[in-house]
């Protein structure tokens, strides 16, 4: 039974939850989402003072994983709680309470019980908002990503072809040099110094034209196995030379998919080269090709330092790259990016328990 009031009593403890709810909704208004601690703090000793006994009331907030609490707590307590949602799933809970010692569960108001549900949906709604905030800006940023590569992939491409005819010049004419210089040890190996930085410089220009998808696409309907195997075999000397072990495994002697094969391998080099660099002497990497109805999934796994979670959203970007200055163009991931992108396929990264990444990539069949 609700304890019996005097009218002037219920005027002054309207007056208190009236007054709360204003705080609280001046709170949440002003409140900082990227640090909601010091507004809930504020919204536990805001309900506190609006319970009719504050002194003796203890107020608890608890959000995910964040406990807030506000006034006496007792190991055994009376109290009234209210669930706290976000598009309707539970994040959290409020509650209220009293000394079990003192009250009873008929001490609260009504009132105060309504309170409590309007504060709880007040926060739900801060949280909503904040989802939506964020979604929003994930959208943007690969809206504002993809239109980024879209651009730098016309760039690229320019790039390549203007660089490709100087540098086939630059070869042809060292190698007529080499011919007129056979006696002249030095200069010859200066001119292999050139001709070794020329193809290079080709390498890096044929990885640009990858990443804009301007090589001209030779797409067939193979077995995929044996390109996958025989791009991991050019491998081994790479594995022995750290001392690394590869693992192999493949569901079926034959998958049979649309693609580039010279593509394929290129992203099969790419994603090892990339694993071998990273992984320590005598460490393990995993390949893993599983087949299924609609499309053919692709892991390879390392037990690397992993991708830190600052360079996550700039992995796929060209000319990005974590290996230090003089060890990497900054291409290879995005050329793969740009080739699996072209087969219409998906490609994610993921942690690798106990530490290490695992690439995954999606091709799908149709």
């Amino acid at each position: 039974m609700t304890p019996l009031i005097s009218t002037e009593d219920k005027l002054k403890e309207r007056i208190k939850e009236l007054t709360c709810l204003y705080n609280v909704s001046s709170f949440i208004a002003n409140s900082d989402l990227d640090n909601l601690e010091p507004t809930w703090h504020a919204i536990a000793y805001s309900l506190q003072e609006a319970i009719r006994n504050p002194k003796e009331a203890s107020v608890e907030l608890k959000i995910e994983d964040e406990i807030i609490s506000a006034g006496k707590h007792s190991s055994e307590n009376v109290y009234i709680i209210s669930a706290i949602k976000t598009f309707n799933i539970p994040i959290g809970s409020i509650k209220v309470g009293y000394t079990k010692s003192k009250y009873n569960e008929n001490v609260f108001l009504n009132e105060e019980i309504r309170l409590l549900n309007k504060i709880a949906l007040e926060i739900g709604n801060l949280f909503e908002r904040k989802q939506i905030i964020e979604s929003e800006a994930l959208t943007r940023r690969q809206i504002e990503r993809a239109d980024r590569l879209g651009i730098l992939g016309e760039i690229t491409a320019g790039i390549a072809h203007e660089l490709n005819t100087p540098l086939a010049n630059i070869l042809g004419y060292t190698e007529l040099l080499k011919d007129e210089f056979k006696g002249n040890l030095p200069v010859l190996k200066d001119l292999d110094k050139i001709i070794n930085s020329a193809i290079y410089s080709r390498e890096v220009v044929k990885k640009l034209m990858f990443f804009s998808c301007d090589m001209p696409h030779q797409m067939e309907f193979l077995n995929i196995v044996p390109i996958i195997e025989d791009a991991i075999g050019l491998l081994n000397p790479n594995f022995t030379k750290k001392d690394i072990h590869c693992h192999v495994e493949i569901e079926k002697e034959e998958i049979l998919l649309r693609v580039d094969a010279i593509q394929l391998t290129q992203v099969i080099f790419n994603l090892v080269i990339n694993a071998i660099y990273f992984s320590p002497e005598d460490g393990h990497i995993h390949v893993e090709v599983s087949d299924t109805e609609k499309m053919v999934i692709l892991k390879i796994s390392d037990q690397g330092p992993g991708i830190k979670m600052d360079s996550s959203e700039n992995i796929f970007n060209p000319f990005f790259t974590t290996k230090p200055v003089g060890e990497g163009s900054g291409l290879g991931l995005s050329v793969v990016h740009g080739i699996v992108k072209s087969h219409k396929g998906t490609i994610v990264f993921e942690p690798n328990k106990p530490k290490g990444t695992i690439f995954i990539i999606k091709l799908p069949k149709n």
